[in-house]
């Protein structure tokens, strides 16, 4: 078995998977006194592993079997491999190795549903697992991230120790909790990450308006996206934002952003994210919005000629220039706001669907520091759970509703300039039409729901009864074209 200088023959926690994210994580756990056992599907990885990590309480396996058999009872084994087939394989692999009361925990990026499966298939073997999300990227898993386990509760906490040492930290505590049974993990990740999709957007869209109706080069975008730092949008994402605008390109000497293509990827998660909320009819308008700008970003070519087809003219904004950075702020916040506010409602339309009972509360306080979306708005949704735990939408929330109020003003002005100047803001529309179809006490779907009733009798309720049995009406025999006197 080899292992380095000062390694244990047995380990307290193991690692599968030696990318980038699971030696970041290994050496996070042992960072806190606690030694770990590892295993890669390629030996070398181990061996570089360690040669790279000479001193440390590392334990190192060539074999499954030997790393299982490295690993003290009830062994804890963190698999940090591809989702998806991956997954099962593996487990197929080491689940006969193990013992009853023993704990594997999945921080991939699983479906939520998978991670239920894998969970009920282990809990039959009495064997634990747990589905884990893990936000904050390559240096959150080495030095703090947010994590989001799911499984049994009992099982939690022979993790709680080692999870909480290693995650990061706010003023609120670790960034970890017990989410919840089963797939509750993995859910939470999946919705954490849309609401990701829908920030990136938002920005996206602020930097448009700021430099196509102003005009403004990346080092005054550098200095907005600073000062807006030091404010109510402060966030991991709006700092990166202003970095990036810094940075030059070495061979042009341009700044890279501009010379990075327009073309965005993505890698699946946000996708899920609009598909179960399809499923559970709750509208998350921004991440699907976020979700088609990036399709639409990927038809380049496509754009290009259209862009051709239908030439705008190139006209700047003629009006206050403080004014609509200050509007395109107030936009982005609100936007931002509603974005949080689906997102939430996901969850907890998810939680009742498959009685997992997350605190929406805890939800927002692990994810203050460490992970991808963390900001300062975070806390102040922590505190609106607080006040009423039951909060069926943020919008609702006193405080919320304040800031929504006072930031719609020029949250529509910046709207309304992106859209007479031609600059395309689906996610931060999607959050303003959101935001006034929620706010509203008449929408005109009853028009939509006469018009099923019409062609397919798919019946309907009477707002002046609604709780009466639903109706149906002969539309085609009554109605008279218009226009033509009734007979």
């Amino acid at each position: 078995m080899p292992v380095t200088g000062s390694a244990p023959a047995v380990a307290q926690f193991g690692v599968i998977g030696l990318g980038v994210m699971g030696q970041n994580l290994a050496l996070n756990i042992e960072d806190h006194g606690i030694s770990v056992a590892v295993w890669n599907l390629r030996p070398e990885a181990v061996d570089h592993f360690l040669a790279e990590n000479a001193g440390r309480r590392l334990v190192g396996s060539k074999g499954l079997s030997e790393f299982v058999r490295s690993l003290q009872r009830p062994r804890r084994i963190l698999m940090m491999i591809t989702a998806g087939n991956p997954v099962d394989e593996m487990l197929a692999r080491l689940s006969p190795l193990l013992e009853p009361g023993d704990i594997v925990i999945d921080g991939g990026n699983s479906f939520f549903k998978d991670t239920q499966r894998r969970e009920a298939e282990m809990r039959a073997r009495n064997l634990n697992f747990f589905g884990m999300g893990v936000s904050g990227g390559a240096e959150g898993a080495r030095h703090g991230p947010s994590l989001m386990p799911g499984g049994a509760k009992e099982a939690y906490e022979h993790m709680r120790p080692t999870l909480e040492a290693i995650a990061a930290r706010s003023d609120s505590g670790p960034c970890v909790t017990w989410v919840g049974p089963d797939g509750a993990g993995h859910f939470v990740k999946m919705v954490h990450n849309g609401i990701e999709y829908g920030d990136m957007q938002l920005i996206a869209e602020a930097y448009d308006i700021l430099r196509k109706a102003l005009r403004l080069g990346a080092a005054e975008l550098a200095e907005i996206f600073e000062t807006w730092n030091r404010g109510p949008l402060e966030s991991y994402l709006i700092d990166i934002t202003a970095q990036i605008f810094t940075v030059a390109d070495p061979e042009t000497g341009k700044p890279l952003v501009d010379v990075v293509l327009d073309a965005a990827e993505q890698k699946g998660t946000g996708k899920w994210t609009a598909q179960v909320a399809l499923d559970l009819v709750v509208p998350v308008p921004t991440t699907a919005a976020a979700i088609d700008a990036r399709g639409l970003s990927s038809l380049k070519n496509e754009r290009v000629v259209a862009a051709e087809k239908y030439p705008r003219d190139a006209v700047a904004y003629k009006g206050d220039k403080r004014g609509l950075i200050e509007a395109v702020h107030d936009a982005l916040y609100a936007a931002k706001i509603c974005s949080y506010a689906q997102g939430m409602g996901l969850i907890r339309a998810g939680s009742n669907e498959y009685s997992w009972n997350i605190s929406l509360r805890e939800m927002a306080r692990i994810w203050k520091a460490g992970c991808i979306i963390r900001a300062r708005l975070l806390d102040a949704i922590m505190k609106g759970f607080e006040r009423t735990p039951d909060l069926p939408n943020l919008l609702l929330d006193s405080e919320f509703q304040r800031a929504v109020t006072a930031a719609m003003p020029k949250w529509r002005r910046a709207v309304c300039v992106a859209a007479e100047l031609c600059i395309p803001v689906p996610a931060m529309s999607a959050s303003l039409a959101y935001l006034d179809s929620y706010t509203s006490a008449q929408l005109p779907q009853n028009l939509t729901q006469a018009q099923r009733d019409f062609f397919g009798a798919h019946t309907y309720h009477r707002a002046d009864r609604p709780t009466a049995p639903a109706a149906h009406t002969d539309w085609s025999a009554l109605a008279r074209t218009p226009g033509k006197a009734a007979k």
